[in-house]
């Protein structure tokens, strides 16, 4: 496979423009989960709450970038596909409580072991080629940003949205409603900067793709 082209610059307009267009982003989902907990008690931080769901728009969203960046752009085609692997599944995830309601009870791991083992032994099959590509991958601004996405949706937000943690701090006064307004907003922040990786990635791809 030839060498990806060297990153452009980017110029400092651009740059401030996307991180307005970032700010307004999480400005519009902080004010959803706001939003939602003062007036949307029958569904507060549910399945079919704003925070819920807006987690659902940002994988999805994250999803068709992947296959956007892969399909169309033909970029990194083994990082972009093991990439959606982990990203899809995590949208197959976000819908374990619907899926165990409306189909059968452990319907999601059948769904996401559907999604994962393939591409999972494709990518270890052509092990080589994706190293290579994630070497040049990995020096983006793209990688930085999805990498703190995971640690905020992954790590963080499992360890911030303990039970014994709020119970220790509100003691008497606990509703597990705190707790699960804390991970999952706390989630919602994770699969944000998830997209705005993704996005980045799009954009850099579109760059790759120009000078080939």
């Amino acid at each position: 496979m030839p060498t990806q082209p060297p990153n452009e610059p980017i110029h400092f307009g651009s740059a401030a423009l996307r991180a307005l267009c970032y700010i307004l982003l999480i400005v519009a989902l902080t004010q959803g989960a706001y939003y939602e907990a003062l007036y949307l008690e029958q569904v507060r931080f549910t399945e079919l709450g704003f925070t819920e769901l807006a987690q659902t728009a940002l994988l999805a969203g994250a999803s068709a970038l992947l296959l956007y960046v892969r399909q169309s752009l033909r970029q990194l085609p083994h990082v972009t596909l093991l990439m959606f692997a982990f990203v899809f599944s995590s949208l197959i995830r976000e819908q374990d409580s619907l899926l165990d309601h409306y189909v059968a009870d452990g319907t999601w791991q059948v769904l996401v072991s559907l999604v994962i083992v393939p591409i999972l032994g494709w990518v270890v099959h052509r092990r080589q080629a994706f190293a290579d590509e994630f070497s040049r991958y990995a020096n983006s601004a793209s990688f930085g940003m999805f990498a703190a996405g995971v640690l905020t949706t992954y790590v963080f937000s499992r360890l911030y949205g303990r039970s014994e943690m709020w119970m220790a701090i509100l003691g008497d006064s606990y509703q597990r409603t705190f707790k699960d307004a804390a991970e999952e907003v706390v989630e919602l922040l994770g699969y944000a900067l998830i997209l705005i990786a993704m996005i980045e990635l799009a954009l850099l791809a579109r760059r790759w793709a120009r000078r080939t």
